[in-house]
């Protein structure tokens, strides 16, 4: 079935990622609070990562999940391969270009198996959720499902990347503010979550629930 609306969606969810990626090298300080500029965005992946599972089902969104590590790992190869090129005489931005885009592997690593973590844990708990209230109550399914999703994907990302090198108290503090702003995004964009579901439902006159789905993650075709 041709989706009329799946590709833009699909666009935007990948693009969150990416852009979350490359901004992630900045750190701010918003009232004391420090951290990644990629507050700003990343985010907004898991909106979206609800409103796919919300309106076309989790082995559509599983599959979109999977091309979205793709993307993020194609954009990583090609970050890296710019760095290695030979710069131009003239040009002095090579130590910068490294300091904002470059990746140590173990980062790297710690992103990518922390974001599948949190998106299939989001996608699985929503679409659980869908059957259980049936149908009912989206902002349960969608602050629940991100709760626990970027639980897995900060708890994930901060041990892979942090273990070792910070100490468990910071690697705690860290876990829990991260966990709770990114958390805070989602529940105070309910309303857009709510507005734009209706209308993809609405429009693509679908409605999907997951009543026979096989969850594997493995699984890529839709």
């Amino acid at each position: 079935m041709k989706y009329r609306y799946l590709n833009l969606v699909t666009g935007i969810f990948v693009t969150c990622l990416i852009v979350s990626n490359i901004i992630v090298a900045k750190i701010v300080s918003v009232g004391g609070i420090v951290m990644s500029a990629a507050i700003v965005i990343f985010p907004v992946s898991y909106i979206f990562g609800d409103i796919l599972t919300e309106v076309y089902g989790y082995a559509r969104s599983r599959q979109i999940i999977w091309i979205g590590f793709a993307c993020n790992a194609l954009a990583v190869l090609a970050i890296q391969a710019g760095s290695l090129l030979p710069a131009a005489d003239f040009w002095d931005g090579q130590a910068a270009y490294e300091r904002i885009l470059g990746y140590t592997p173990r980062i790297l690593v710690a992103s990518l198996i922390a974001y599948l973590a949190g998106e299939f844990v989001n996608s699985f708990v929503l679409a659980k959720m869908k059957i259980l209230t049936k149908g009912r109550w989206l902002w349960s399914r969608t602050i629940t499902s991100t709760l626990f999703g970027q639980a897995f994907d900060t708890v994930v990302f901060t041990i892979i990347a942090f273990a070792g090198v910070l100490t468990i108290e910071a690697m705690i503090s860290i876990t829990i503010v991260e966990w709770a702003l990114k958390s805070a995004y989602e529940a105070f964009a309910t309303p857009v979550t709510y507005a734009t579901v209706n209308y993809l439902k609405r429009t693509e006159q679908v409605d999907h629930y997951d009543y026979t789905t096989d969850f594997n993650p493995l699984k890529v075709e839709a």
